[in-house]
């Protein structure tokens, strides 16, 4: 008797390619669901559908964007770091005291020290990854210690307030010229270089290539350890940027600044269908993921919902975007058998 039928591969072939468009396509399904969610808080909440709340939302997305595309490209070789936050606050503190002492200084010059510092911080962690042959869990969960140490120990506990800044930084996250917050463009801006960096170079190509097949990557000419310490350089680079803006808009350095928020750049990313086993990941689904975390925030808070259950929807989320990735991919895999 014969295991299978030609009616039962029809099937399992319809199945198939089925889960696969699932899969290929999570960014629709993420919209429809973010569509039925501003329905529903709308009708909670009429004051959510206005275009105040929605700018809040965009800016409060804004960084959180900035950092999951980074944490993307680290997911995607199969990495993690979670030292992003503590390069937030480390790099926040060192520029924010800078800027401080020099309050003439451009704008654009305390951008590029912040990207610098947040390069260097990366790069440390990709030598310990790379060089060090640490699994990047283990490493930047050390890091994030070692960083946020740093921030007490550069800092002496101390704080830096909105008035010991100069009125030109604090524009540069709040200043609209285009009609837009500059922290809106400059998210725009960087998410479209990351999806044409990975979508549209051989460097980005490589790094999914690297996620997908670690193993067989370096016999297709790809230098792996050079990829994995140029995607947590550049997560260092995004997370400088980032802690330029935090400090721009929130208008003060703290030592606690940026904390948990490691959390959120995974759980947007995890979300917007990255796969944590590397290999898959869209900017566009790593955006929907961020405004579909900025929106059940805003919501909850609208809707006047303890803060607590704003963390547990994130871990929900995250727990729902795994689980549902890998029964998805367990299912191509018997449909294939």
């Amino acid at each position: 008797m014969q295991n299978s039928t030609p009616a039962t591969q029809s099937i399992r072939s319809s199945l198939s390619n089925l889960l696969w468009t699932l899969v290929r396509y999570r960014e629709a399904g993420i919209s429809i669901f973010i569509l039925l969610l501003v329905f529903v808080v709308t009708l909670r909440a009429p004051s959510f559908l206005t275009m105040d709340n929605f700018n809040d939302i965009l800016l409060n997305i804004s960084i959180l964007a900035i950092v999951a595309l980074a944490q993307t490209m680290v997911l995607i070789t199969h990495g993690i770091d979670l030292s992003v936050s503590a390069v937030i606050g480390l790099v926040g503190m060192m520029v924010a005291f800078v800027v401080k002492q020099n309050p003439e200084m451009p704008v654009i010059l305390a951008v590029l020290l912040g990207m610098t510092l947040g390069a260097v911080l990366g790069s440390f962690n990709g030598l310990i990854i790379t060089r060090g042959n640490v699994p990047p869990i283990i490493a930047t969960l050390g890091t994030l210690s070692i960083y946020r140490g740093l921030v007490f120990f550069y800092s002496q506990g101390t704080w830096i307030n909105s008035f010991e800044l100069p009125k030109n930084f604090k524009m540069l996250s709040k200043g609209t010229p285009l009609g837009l917050p500059n922290m809106v463009i400059i998210a725009i801006l960087v998410a479209l270089a990351v999806y044409y960096f990975l979508n549209h170079t051989r460097t980005g190509r490589d790094i999914y290539a690297v996620g997908t097949n670690p193993d067989a990557a370096p016999f297709a000419g790809i230098r792996k350890e050079r990829i994995i310490f140029l995607v947590y350089v550049l997560s260092g680079l995004m997370a400088g940027l980032a802690a330029v803006l935090w400090i721009s808009r929130f208008e003060s350095a703290q030592t606690n600044t940026g904390a948990g928020f490691e959390l959120q750049t995974v759980a947007a990313s995890v979300v917007g269908g990255v796969s944590t086993a590397g290999g898959v990941g869209t900017v566009p689904g790593v955006l929907l993921g961020a405004l579909l975390l900025g929106i059940i925030q805003n919501s909850l808070t609208l809707i006047r919902i303890s803060p607590f259950w704003q963390l547990a929807a994130q871990g929900l989320l995250i727990l729902i975007a795994v689980i549902s990735d890998k029964w998805i991919l367990s299912r191509v895999e018997r449909t294939k058998k």
